[in-house]
């Protein structure tokens, strides 16, 4: 039998560019220094970390006296999330701090917003519901411009929660309350893309959301699902290559060794069933590379 052979075409095909860009997914609750409004479990709790994972996105800003985009889209209470990381940052040493007001579609044409992104050296996607994220910022220029100077150029890209989860493809942006595991309860569409072939859930552990992280897998088992619990981040260079930031765990959903799943032959609300998903569960320090495919479609 002949041996395939690799057409000339393919074989000076140019590789897929990897972003110069850098990723900060935090899984939600990131400890903000001393500010009214917490639980009382969450302020008397020793093993939050006094604003590391902030500290730490600040560390990582290029430049001197880099400015930081705060994009509060999905917050259903804009003006105040948007004071609030003012204040944060501004006490963790960030003296330009621009809050881009996009609530509209019409918002994220304004000029003004792209001459922010121009010049950030970090972007901040706060938390809310990531549905308006999605729907207010898809196809826009402003979006463009984010991911064109994430792809070409050294800027920081980080998101808390909702922020967090509406950075990779495929994106949950819903469930119904039976945790997942009734095939249906996990609505899924497309996120803004940073990250393809990845999904991101947050507050991982603290709100159980293993199963309808599995739902999402074995739906699109050429993906990989990161679970962050909350106070924790993923750090993410090169577009694969992934370290735990925080004070909680990471867990990895990786679906490509699925070895059987009934998901296509049961009907809508019946529990699903999946074999051989591997999980790995990754400490504070410890780091990962997201395997990943030559992007054919760029």
């Amino acid at each position: 039998m002949a041996k395939h052979k690799v057409s000339d075409h393919y074989k000076n095909k140019k590789e897929a560019p990897v972003p110069k860009g850098r990723l900060l997914a935090v899984g939600g609750r990131e400890d903000k220094g001393k500010q009214e409004g917490l639980k009382p479990e969450q302020e008397n709790n020793t093993d939050f970390e006094s604003e590391e994972i902030l500290k730490f996105l600040v560390q990582e800003m290029k430049g001197s006296n880099p400015t930081i985009a705060v994009v509060p889209t999905a917050s259903n209470l804009p003006d105040k999330t948007g004071r609030e990381y003012t204040r944060v940052f501004k006490e963790l040493g960030i003296n330009n701090v621009e809050v881009l007001d996009i609530r509209t579609r019409e918002d994220a044409r304004a000029p003004h917003n792209c001459e922010v992104i121009e010049k950030a050296a970090a972007i901040y996607f706060t938390g809310g519901d990531q549905l308006r994220l999605t729907s207010i910022l898809g196809g826009t220029r402003v979006l463009q411009l984010m991911k064109e100077r994430f792809t070409y150029e050294d800027i920081l890209v980080a998101g808390t929660s909702a922020g967090a989860m509406a950075l990779s493809t495929p994106m949950i942006y819903e469930a119904d309350t039976k945790g997942g595991y009734l095939k249906g309860d996990v609505r899924i569409t497309t996120g803004l893309e940073f990250l393809k072939n990845v999904a991101v859930d947050t507050h991982f552990i603290e709100r159980g959301r293993l199963v309808r992280m599995a739902q999402c897998i074995v739906t699109n088992p050429g993906c990989i699902g990161i679970g962050l619990e909350e106070d924790t981040a993923a750090y993410i260079t090169e577009g694969r290559e992934l370290e735990v930031v925080g004070s909680g765990l990471i867990t990895i959903i990786d679906g490509m060794r699925l070895a059987k799943t009934n998901i296509y032959d049961i009907g809508t609300g019946e529990p699903f069933s999946a074999h051989n998903l591997c999980v790995h569960l990754l400490a504070p320090g410890e780091k990962y590379t997201i395997p990943t495919f030559d992007q054919l479609h760029l």
